[in-house]
């Protein structure tokens, strides 16, 4: 009968049948991960490897029903579990119960510089994508912010390679410990959205391996990343979802990574290429088989039907095959069939109250003259206005595929509202007019945003408000339109849309405890900056914002977040736009757009260093509602081997009269050495909370590693002979004791 039984169950489709200790390898889930894999694949037909490493749907690869071996189903994130879409179409497919929470874009993660929240935010969003039953989930992003108009930075960590890789190991082993997969994107130099399909990145190796490669490396050797997601531009003339440099040399080769390559949707564009340089597994490609939605043409893909007429023709063999379908199969057992896998949870309170904590951490305190922050309420009946319509509008709906459908968006106005119900009347007013749609792929806010009066009107009425209250909170910025923060787009300038500038120019004369709450993803122009007396950079921080918001300017949470990236005064203080290196020169004879890197490793604050130049608000700039004092730092060696570690301790003081975090930053410069070398680079950094009065040493451990420079000519890290620099502070700008050692 045991013959019998397992035929019927694979020629019905479903996994054979376990009976006694006939269990096959590749399904019992206490073997060996290798062992599985490897026999999974020695029963698979050569037609059933091409089906696994393509696309059967927008979101999902085809298993092997015969074995019993299930679908892969990807989702979009990073920030949240994307609403479920027709199988052949981007339109809704009308489920009910397939909201989520959305958690606060990556630039606010980052801003945290806390390597908890980052592992609190993985096992939360991975939590949600097993309830979901996804497999991969396609982020996090950690692609370098090179410029501030890029107009996917908000699903970034900011323009430093050492905190976006100290932040994404912790989330990629949050998310993966649920059994879910993370697709850590986009694989390489994908740092602007304008012609991001004809790009090609003309880079130097120093420049690659010292900027652009590390928080990836971080993310692959540390953080274990199951899958990666290619990039749609082009790296020396290939594009990056079948490149042989990055992909074979690099990744698989010098990183050793043994996990899935993933095409970006539709970056696939030739099956040579796909075969032989490194994809996998291809998603979203329009190829004559498949245009505008026509059903059932997936075998049309490049490495479907076409890739095994080149087998069957004799062109090409199978061992680039069998690397693919053991890659897949990998992710599979890792994933869907793996015994940690965990029944997750949607929606939950303990998520809502993840992404708010995330928020809280995350928000910076950019400016605060008079200490109009936080909010003082202590009498009754006195009034705040709020202005802007991003204090009202949803933020959690466009910007691209990390669009999502929420269960619920907690905006700023109804956060302050509820914060200071019976302590404070609270009013709102438009101020100005942005964007007063409200949909992408068929999710709608349902918000109302018509608006029939004049810019001239509106300030009008806020200016005449703002007189009566004693507090003015705009809330202004960005949004996930086009040209804004939003993916395909880039910004067309540093300065902010909708004539805003305009309106809190006339808040500042009109009310001086005026707080202006800057929601972006990205760096914006300032030129009220001297006018305003308190800046707050509030990001996009999904279902939670608005009580985050409420928390921070109230006082019940004392900020504590850094910035991520350089506030630059202008475009002219950012390398990329300086040396004409952004958008890149179109060739006479194609399509392909030459995008030189002439910066090479001199990336926001590292740029503003070398050339002297004021940023508006430097990296790592945060304040506090308390005061922090720094001792004075020392190393616990004046001369170092090399072949172990040295120790730099540092300590600080909370000198003010509450309990508060700070964010100790740790930069080495190497002053004398044979090639340019930045000012000083991030090389550590520790989130410390402090009660009033409370010192505490803080340790920094420096090896070889951080001392090292990427030698092009012997492609290899080197690290010379000399004296470093070791400096500690609050900010990149704002040194407070500095330590030298020599490195034997």
């Amino acid at each position: 009968m045991k013959p019998t039984i397992l035929a019927l169950a694979a020629f019905i489709g479903f996994a054979p049948v376990a009976i006694a200790d006939n269990t096959p390898v590749y399904l019992d889930k206490n073997k060996p991960l290798e062992e599985r894999v490897e026999d999974a694949l020695s029963r698979m037909t050569t037609a059933e490897k091409i089906d696994i490493i393509h696309a059967q749907s927008k979101f999902s690869s085809r298993g092997v029903p015969r074995l019993g071996i299930p679908d892969v189903w990807t989702t979009d994130g990073p920030h949240g579990i994307r609403p479920e879409v027709k199988w052949d179409e981007w339109d809704q497919a009308g489920w009910t119960n397939d909201s989520c929470v959305a958690f606060p874009a990556l630039t606010a993660l980052a801003a945290t510089w806390n390597p908890e929240m980052s592992a609190l935010y993985g096992k939360s969003i991975g939590e949600e994508a097993a309830y979901r039953n996804k497999d991969i989930l396609l982020g996090p992003g950690v692609n370098i912010y090179r410029t501030p108009v890029n107009g996917r930075n908000f699903e970034y960590m900011g323009e430093d390679p050492y905190l976006a890789g100290r932040m994404v190991v912790p989330y990629i082993k949050g998310v993966q410990a649920n059994g879910v997969a993370v697709c850590l994107k986009h694989f390489a130099l994908n740092n602007n959205e304008v012609n991001r399909h004809t790009t090609n990145a003309v880079i130097d190796d120093r420049t690659l391996y010292e900027i652009y490669l590390p928080a990836f490396k971080a993310g692959v050797q540390e953080g274990g990343a199951w899958t990666i997601m290619g990039a749609y531009n082009l790296y020396k003339d290939q594009h990056l979802c079948h490149n042989q440099y990055m992909l074979n040399d690099i990744l698989k080769g010098e990183w050793g990574f043994d996990g899935a390559v993933v095409s970006d949707w539709g970056g696939c564009h030739d099956t040579d290429q796909a075969i032989h340089n490194g994809l996998d597994l291809e998603f979203g490609s329009w190829t004559d088989g498949l245009k505008a939605g026509r059903k059932n043409a997936y075998d049309a893909y490049y490495l479907a039907g076409p890739y095994l007429d080149q087998i069957k023709n004799g062109k090409v063999g199978t061992k680039e095959l069998d690397d693919k379908a053991r890659r897949v199969l990998r992710t599979i057992f890792r994933t869907s069939l793996s015994k940690d896998r965990v029944r997750g949870s949607m929606c939950s309170e303990a998520h809502y109250d993840a992404a708010r904590r995330i928020g809280d951490e995350g928000i910076v305190l950019l400016k605060n003259d008079g200490k109009v922050l936080p909010m003082n309420f202590d009498k009754p009946g006195k009034k705040m206005l709020v202005v802007g319509e991003n204090a009202v509008k949803m933020m959690t709906v466009g910007g691209g595929s990390s669009s999502l459908k929420v269960q619920r968006e907690i905006s700023p106005l109804d956060g302050l509202k509820a914060a200071l119900n019976g302590v404070a009347d609270v009013e709102w007013v438009r101020g100005y007019v942005g964007d007063v749609t409200g949909e992408y792929n068929g999710v709608t806010t349902g918000q109302d945003l018509s608006e029939s009066r004049s810019k001239d009107e509106l300030i009008a009425e806020a200016v005449a408000k703002a007189k009566d209250a004693d507090y003015v909170v705009f809330v202004g910025g960005l949004n996930k339109s086009a040209h804004q923060d939003c993916e395909d787009s880039d910004r067309a300038g540093l300065e902010l849309p909708y004539a805003q500038d305009e309106v809190i120019a006339a808040l500042a004369k009109a009310n001086r405890n005026l707080i202006v709450v800057n929601i972006s993803g990205n760096a914006v122009a300032m030129p009220w900056v001297k006018e305003v007396p308190a800046i707050v950079q509030g990001w996009f921080l999904g279902s939670e914002a608005g009580n985050s918001l409420a928390d921070v300017l109230t006082g019940k949470v004392n900020p504590s977040g850094k910035l991520p990236m350089t506030f630059p005064t202008s475009l002219d203080n950012v390398g990329a736009h300086a040396l004409n290196a952004y958008p890149g020169v179109k060739r006479a004879d194609s399509d392909i757009v030459d995008l030189e890197y002439k910066e090479g490793i001199l990336v926001g604050y590292r740029w503003h260093e070398a050339k002297k130049a004021k940023p508006l608000f430097a990296f790592g700039h945060g304040l506090s509602y308390t005061d922090f004092t720094y001792g004075k730092a020392s190393a616990d060696k004046k001369e170092y081997s090399g072949s172990d570690i040295i120790t730099v301790t540092v300590p600080v003081t909370n000198s003010g009269d509450r309990a508060g975090a700070e964010i100790v930053q740790l930069y080495i410069g190497d002053p004398k050495s044979s090639v340019m070398r930045p000012v000083k680079e991030l090389k550590g950094f520790q989130k410390v909370f402090l009660q009033p009065g409370e010192t505490v040493d803080v340790n920094f451990m420096i090896d070889k590693s951080a001392l090292s420079f990427f030698d092009a000519d012997a492609h290899a890290w080197k690290a010379e002979p000399g004296e470093f620099v070791v400096s500690v502070g609050p900010a990149s700008d704002n040194i407070k004791s500095t330590v030298k050692f020599k490195l034997k």
